[in-house]
């Protein structure tokens, strides 16, 4: 066996420097691309209830989510093909936000065994593959809904179904790009790990068969997986015939070199708080579709509370020119500052009336063209800020009490009436996508900034 310690040496310092690298730079990236992901898929999976081409699970939003799982993948009978698949699509939807957001984007959390489930989730439809003489299963089943959708369709639904397939197959793409980067990272670093830790208390002899190291492995590695294909490549790269092997992991392991620029680039930061808006904006055509939702389940709700005596005490209040009494919802929903449940009085039409203005202004906001874009980009950075901030506590609150009445409605409805009931959790998870995008925007504008300064302070020069 080679003498191996400069390079332990050099490895250990190569994977530092990348694992900073993954955890500042591309990972970061991974996450902004599955949020891309989840949207487009989102759009369709909405896309295909309102159309009747698939089911709605009552339960979405019952489920709860420890880690990751597959839905299933084994064929189905065509009897079963659209009450199953719907469950699937809905099972799909729900492991993709919690993996958007709720998920750990780091190299230790990012194990083996973690990327493989991640895996499983972007190959559940093979977006990249998709065709009519798919035998996949699942690809199968979603090219007859497609073409199903894709029927008749009017120039909106076409639209949203040709955008969301290319944003599904180009991060498919980029996704597996970036995970294979964690991976390649992982193999090596659990490498390094088995020779600080297995290697280093055996003999020269025994550090070069597999039986061996395997059995000590058990002793000194308790509970993590054994990779005879990894012990496997450390040996070829650990014997006296190694070298270039070593020197491959080496260079494979090196940061990418991104040379120092001397003057960096304008920033504009007006343009980040507009895209900030923009992307804010875009609640306005998730509310418009929830508050036809919202009237509907209103409406079920009260029609289960028309007996005789709410029809009299109507005619009453009619013959005494008496407005009605206000529809007051008691809902609930988790605080996260305090950390426990809180309940709430919504007035109902009062809440649609401030939602309803809400959506107008959100749907201008959204606008790249016309008078509201004209004013944003007329107004200073400080009066662009202030709206942003403005306009994202008012969605996370509308956020908030939707998701409660959401609740409250599929509870008050009942068993008989639960199917009856319109849920809005694409709605809701394309909204919290929009805010988590808005506040990148405004984080992002934030530490620009506080980066200029220092420059500054410092006589360097931000721009040409």
């Amino acid at each position: 066996m080679a003498d191996t310690s400069d390079y332990l040496k050099t490895l250990t310092e190569v994977l530092a420097a990348r694992a900073d690298w993954l955890e500042k730079s591309e990972l970061p990236k991974l996450k902004e691309e599955f949020r891309t992901f989840h949207t487009a898929f989102v759009a369709l999976y909405k896309l295909f209830l309102k159309k009747g081409l698939i089911i709605e699970d009552p339960y979405k939003n019952e489920v709860k989510i420890g880690e990751l799982e597959v839905p299933e993948t084994a064929p189905f009978a065509e009897s079963d093909y659209k009450d199953e698949y719907s469950l699937r699509l809905s099972s799909y939807d729900n492991q993709l936000d919690f993996l958007v957001n709720f998920y750990q984007f780091s190299v230790d959390f990012l194990t083996v065994e973690k990327i493989k489930r991640i895996l499983g989730l972007v190959r559940f439809v093979d977006w990249t593959r998709l065709s009519n003489n798919s035998e996949v299963p699942n690809n199968k089943a979603m090219m007859e809904i497609l073409n199903a959708a894709k029927a008749g369709a009017d120039p909106l639904s076409a639209s949203i179904i040709n955008e969301s397939l290319s944003n599904l197959s180009r991060t498919t793409g980029s996704i597996l790009s970036y995970l294979k980067l964690v991976s390649d990272y992982n193999r090596e670093a659990y490498k390094l790990e088995l020779r600080t830790t297995v290697l280093s208390t055996l003999t020269e002899s025994e550090a070069s068969v597999i039986p061996t190291i395997r059995k000590k492995f058990a002793t000194a590695m308790p509970g993590k997986p054994f990779y005879p294909d990894l012990v496997a490549e450390l040996v070829k790269e650990d014997s006296n015939a190694g070298k270039p092997l070593r020197d491959e992991v080496i260079k494979q392991m090196t940061v990418p070199d991104t040379k120092p620029k001397t003057v960096s680039p304008q920033i504009l930061f007006k343009g980040i708080l507009i895209e900030g808006l923009n992307a804010i904006g875009s609640v306005g055509s998730s509310l418009t579709e929830v508050g036809v939702k919202m009237d509907e389940n209103a409406a079920l709700l009260e029609n289960r509370k028309n007996g005789f005596w709410d029809k009299l005490k109507r005619v009453i209040q009619q013959m005494l020119n008496k407005e009605p009494d206000p529809t007051i919802f008691d809902v609930e929903y988790m605080d996260p500052v305090k950390g426990g449940p809180v309940k709430e009085k919504v007035d109902f039409a009062q809440f649609r009336g401030e939602m309803d203005r809400k959506t107008r202004t959100l749907t201008a906001l959204a606008s790249r063209s016309g008078g509201a874009f004209e004013k944003m980009q007329s107004m200073n950075e400080t009066q662009l800020m202030g709206m942003l901030e403005k306009n994202i506590r008012e969605v996370q609150t509308i956020h908030k009490v939707l998701g409660a009445l959401d609740d409250f409605f599929k509870i008050e409805a009942g068993r008989e009436d639960r199917d009856k009931v319109k849920g809005i959790k694409p709605e809701l998870a394309t909204m919290k996508n929009a805010i988590v995008k808005a506040n990148q925007r405004r984080h992002e504008y934030s530490a620009q900034k506080e980066e200029e300064e220092q420059m500054r302070k410092l006589g360097i020069s931000s721009g040409v």
